[in-house]
């Protein structure tokens, strides 16, 4: 086989390896193209800043429901995710849950879930986590 011959074949690898590379390149870009990596939860309670256990428990629910889709979310949920977040529960967490109930943040699930008291987010509570906890006007 001559040079030029070689020459051409090598050639000829190298484009259909650059096709090859075009195409594979197009597919990654898009499977990836709208997706989002979920934050922990640690994380996501740490960027959001809450004061005190009535905004840990309301950020912790909102986390529940938009990360995990735990809909709806009950005490034990919560509980595991304050531990999950490496925060030390409330004494009552469900009571935290009542209070945020109270300021309309939460409302009561339609059923029980596992035979508890269960919640979901209200548009109110989602504006005031998503808010970093500032009350709209």
């Amino acid at each position: 086989m001559s040079n030029g011959t070689q020459f051409e074949k090598i050639m000829k690898t190298l484009e259909d390896h650059e096709k090859r590379l075009s195409k594979l390149e197009q597919v990654s870009q898009t499977k990836t193209e709208g997706v989002t990596s979920k934050p922990n939860i640690r994380d996501f309670i740490r960027a959001k800043n809450p004061k005190d256990d009535v905004q840990k428990t309301l950020a912790i629910g909102y986390y529940l429901e938009k990360y995990e889709n735990f809909l709806p979310f009950n005490g034990k949920d919560l509980t595991k995710g304050f531990r999950d977040a490496k925060e030390i529960p409330p004494q009552n967490v469900n009571d935290k849950a009542n209070k945020n109930k109270d300021k309309h943040y939460l409302m009561d699930a339609e059923k029980k879930k596992d035979a508890m008291v269960a919640w979901v987010l209200t548009a109110k509570g989602e504006d005031y986590v998503e808010s970093g906890f500032q009350e709209k006007k």
